[in-house]
């Protein structure tokens, strides 16, 4: 087997000095960049761990580099004091010296089928082949993930903010038509017809729709940038909590579209559906 860095974490593991040292044919190991920063950490420098606070049995182990570590929205509230060494290290740091076999055993292992749809033969061979052995998927279901019913709570949300802001786009725009009655009447005494005024509120509602959705995209590009910072200075993470994207962008703007150009004909129809005498009120 290659060997491979593998996750410690400061829970389990120990570290009980750091100093800068010139021996050579150490192991090379990685840390966070929380735990390089919370113990004052550089590369270069020696580290010993243990995998009992008594730090019985060390190992000394020298920075290689630090790294940050891949955002986990299930622990964006936890300190990230970890490290990578590699397989054959960590089995040596953490082999039971009363157990001859511990060097040659594990608990778990993860492996990635080529075609998903070969899981379900994976499982009966491996359990036909190794009976005993549990054969579990690591992705969650969907009624059990977290972030789908997040999901669904954006949605309703959303939805429910989409016609509020419909309702009172639409009443803006009665409003709007009520003040311009007397212009449109006039209009119709100089002979332009109703599907020419038509035309023209719709192509309005068209510009002023495609104006309020790229406002609306900029002020969302400002406040992810905002609520990013704030939250990843606020739990030290690289997380990305807010984030437009351009699929975002543009079903924003096919939502906005036809609904700004829906209430303005709602709004002018109301009143090019009225007669000439009653627009200039006479």
């Amino acid at each position: 087997m290659r060997p491979r860095a593998f996750l410690i974490s400061s829970l389990a593991v120990l570290l009980l000095c750091a100093v800068r040292t010139d021996e050579p044919q150490l192991p090379d190991v990685l840390v966070t960049r929380q735990l390089a920063a919370r113990a004052h950490l550089q590369v270069g420098e020696v580290v010993t761990f243990a995998t009992d606070p008594e730090g019985s049995r060390p190992a000394r182990f020298r920075i290689a580099g630090i790294y940050e570590p891949t955002p986990d929205p299930m622990r964006f509230t936890a300190a990230r004091l970890e490290a990578r060494i590699h397989l054959p290290d960590l089995i040596a740091l953490t082999a039971d010296a009363h157990d001859p076999a511990a060097a040659e055993s594990v608990d778990a292992i993860n492996v990635r089928l080529v075609s998903p749809a070969d899981r379900p033969a994976f499982r009966s061979d491996l359990r036909a082949r190794a009976p005993g052995l549990a054969a579990l998927p690591t992705a969650r279901a969907p009624d059990r993930d977290p972030f789908a019913v997040l999901d669904r709570f954006h949605v309703a949300i959303s939805i429910v903010t989409v016609l509020g802001g419909t309702a009172f786009l639409l009443a803006l725009m009665i409003i709007r038509a009520e003040e311009r009655r007397e212009m449109i009447g006039l209009l119709r005494l100089v002979g332009i017809s109703r599907r020419s005024l038509l035309a023209a509120v719709l192509l309005e509602g068209f510009f002023i729709a495609v104006v309020g959705a790229m406002l609306g995209i900029v002020i969302a590009l400002g406040g992810e940038q905002i609520v990013n910072r704030i939250f990843q200075r606020r739990y030290d993470t690289a997380l990305v909590f807010v984030r437009v994207t351009p699929t975002v962008a543009l079903r924003s703007v096919a939502v906005a579209v036809p609904l700004g150009i829906a209430a303005g004909f709602v709004a002018s129809w109301s009143v090019l559906r009225r007669g000439i005498l009653s627009l200039i009120h006479r």
